[in-house]
């Protein structure tokens, strides 16, 4: 598979890239949650392929569910719906699109030989 993809989070700094699972073990818009060193991470696969990683707590709740959120869109926005109250993130930025001032954490991810790998800055 050629797919190379870097989420939004991946522009500068040293990255210590983890490999979490084969990029063909994701269902399109269905997460899974992986622990990622010391954090737990949701990974999304969308319908058009592309690839997301968030913290995987919800900041309203402060369970760990994101990735079994409910996948959708707004407009042109990814999205991912906290099973637990619904309030509705953005996969690219994390920004609660109900309330912008609440956001969760966004992780670089990438494809390389077929394996999805996330990235974290070495100092995290």
């Amino acid at each position: 598979m050629s797919v190379l993809q870097q989420s939004p989070a991946a522009a500068a700094g040293e990255r210590a890239w983890t490999p979490v699972c084969r990029y063909a073990d994701l269902s399109p818009d269905r997460g899974a949650a992986a622990l990622v060193g010391r954090r737990q991470i949701a990974l999304f696969r969308t319908f058009d392929g592309r690839l997301y990683a968030i913290g995987n707590r919800d900041p309203y709740s402060g369970a760990y569910v994101m990735a079994r959120g409910i996948v959708g869109s707004r407009g042109q926005e990814p999205t991912v719906a906290s099973p637990m109250h619904k309030q509705v993130f953005s996969l690219a930025s994390g920004v609660s699109l109900d309330d912008p001032a609440t956001a969760v954490p966004t992780y670089p991810v990438r494809v390389v030989d077929g394996t999805v790998e996330v990235g974290l800055d070495r100092a995290a």
